[in-house]
């Protein structure tokens, strides 16, 4: 479980009402210029230090929440009513990652705890929203542990004072020091052309939570098309189609720090499809699935691209008739399958417009038996050995386990572990820290894969020496480093391999190669 037990009942017991004193002021200035003939004085920018306040932005098409909810340390932040920019201008929480964060500051649209914003369109149910876009540029600062996130709220009804009943859907624009999504890292997608990790799991009371973490970070969202995201969930099964997006919002969940944070401007638009015009042809059917290798806990299938007159953005992969996950590119790998047992699989193709295709001819697939896919066959564990994923060094643990019934030679072994450099130096130095089987028997080196897909432009590529594994037996426990050359930090959020297991586990992501080919865990 992530540091987000985000979103509590807690957090979301805040109202609105307008401030008497606030609006005895602003009669009264109404009435002086009615008197004088001069015009109102333009909105002066508003400190607000509670943890419940709120402020109108925009003539009240927005609502500024402070939203203070897990903490009673002092919260400031300099609110402009007009433009709707915001700034935290005091704080200084010290909360762990791995539990809730203090505060979620945020400007909101739509209706949030039974407090509605003037002329929102909001609710709308799900199947019949149209075009949905959010425009939202920030202020991030380079210390503490934060995210930087929109929530979207769909509830049973249209209307609820009370915790929505329905998905909670976060869209992560970027993170910093440690703080993580609810769940488990499940998937990644391409929508809007951006790639985004899938992570999903329940919130703290139990309902649906899906996030969409953007991979490699930003400042700002420009007119995304937010639908993309929603369509997917609904397609994932964590969005019932017959709910109510009853808000959006926009703001930091804050662990540690946050002074400096802010939104210089946030714009969300929703309207209902009016049933005629726009795209209506479907994508062709995915033709020649075929099922391209398995282990004994999983598939990996490959088809022929699609066509459209639009253009296809995703494709959704059902095992058994039921979704198992989405691609935007032309292959999958199903996991967490069970040895020894036959799978159904087909392929939908989708485009921009929500347009699905005809199902794909079906192939089934049967896993491997326990304990490997023959004889003399490799897989890799891994475990975390570095908690800070934003730090300037990436410390993977790795061992290899013979799961076959003959010994391998290890000289025959390479072991591929996936990264994203991002910025900086392109040149690494890599290090084995300690090994079971000693640092001298174990050679490494990092190897550019541009183009290898999201979170993995380079890989640590691990060998071994001469030397032999027998069945059943492990190299035991491998210690490595690797850092860029002028030590600039990594974003190891969106590595490819990484997982934050702090135990040995099987690897589904470590790629292991015998004599160059691939015989355990997959490639990006």
């Amino acid at each position: 479980m992530s540091g987000l037990l985000t979103t509590t009942a807690a957090r979301h017991r805040s109202r609105w009402f307008p401030p008497l004193a606030a609006t005895a002021a602003a009669l009264l200035l109404a009435a002086a210029s009615m008197i004088t003939g001069a015009a109102p004085a333009a909105a002066v920018p508003v400190t607000d230090c509670t943890a419940w306040g709120t402020t109108e932005l925009q003539g009240g098409e927005y609502i500024y929440q402070q939203n203070e909810w897990n903490s009673t340390a002092r919260q400031c932040v300099s609110v402009d009513p007009e433009t709707g920019a915001w700034s935290v201008a005091e704080s200084s929480f010290a909360l762990p990652t791995n539990g809730a964060p203090a505060t979620y500051p945020s400007s909101y649209k739509g209706c949030h705890w039974g407090a509605c914003t003037t002329d929102s369109g909001l609710p709308l149910r799900v199947d019949e929203l149209a075009r949905t876009r959010t425009s939202w540029s920030t202020t991030q600062v380079d210390s503490g542990a934060y995210n930087v996130s929109m929530d979207l709220w769909f509830n049973s009804t249209p209307v609820t004072d009370d915790q929505p009943d329905g998905t909670e859907v976060m869209i992560w624009m970027n993170h910093r020091g440690g703080a993580q999504p609810i769940g488990s890292r499940t998937g990644t997608v391409q929508l809007d052309g951006k790639a985004w990790d899938v992570w999903t799991g329940p919130g703290a009371s139990g309902w649906k939570v899906i996030s969409y973490v953007l991979q490699q970070g930003a400042t700002e969202f420009a007119d995304l098309d937010v639908k993309s995201l929603i369509d997917d969930a609904v397609t994932r099964g964590q969005i019932n189609p017959a709910h109510y997006l009853i808000d959006a919002e926009a703001g930091f969940e804050i662990w540690q720090g946050g002074q400096g944070l802010g939104t210089k401007s946030f714009s969300f638009t929703a309207s209902a499809d009016s049933g005629g015009g726009g795209d209506t042809v479907a994508p062709s059917a995915p033709a020649n699935l075929r099922v391209t290798g398995t282990t004994s806990s999983t598939t990996a299938l490959s088809w022929t691209p699609s066509t459209d007159d639009t253009g296809v953005t995703a494709y959704d992969v059902y095992r058994d008739g039921v979704t198992a996950g989405t691609t935007a590119t032309t292959s999958f790998t199903d996991t967490g399958l069970t040895a020894s047992t036959a799978y159904r699989y087909t392929v939908k193709a989708r485009d921009a417009a929500g347009n699905t295709s005809a199902a794909s001819a079906a192939v089934t697939a049967t896993t491997g038996q326990d304990g490997g896919t023959g004889s003399g066959t490799p897989k890799a564990q891994y475990k975390n050995n570095d908690s800070s994923p934003g730090d300037n060094q990436i410390r993977p643990g790795l061992q290899l386990v013979n799961t076959g019934t003959q010994p391998v030679a290890l000289s025959d072994v390479t072991v591929r572990y996936w990264f994203s450099g991002e910025s900086g130096a392109t040149t690494y130095s890599t290090n084995c820290d300690w090994a079971a089987i000693g640092c001298g028997s174990v050679t490494h080196r990092v190897v550019s894969s541009a183009g290898a897909g999201p979170g993995a432009d380079h890989y640590l590529e691990v060998g071994f020496g001469s030397g032999s594994l027998a069945a059943g037996a492990s190299t035991g426990e491998i210690q490595l480093r690797l850092n860029k050359t002028d030590w600039s930090n990594f974003n190891e959020a969106d590595d490819y391999s990484r997982a934050t297991n702090t135990a040995y586990a099987d690897a589904s992501k470590v790629a292991v190669y015998v004599d160059g080919t691939l015989v355990r865990g997959t490639a990006p």
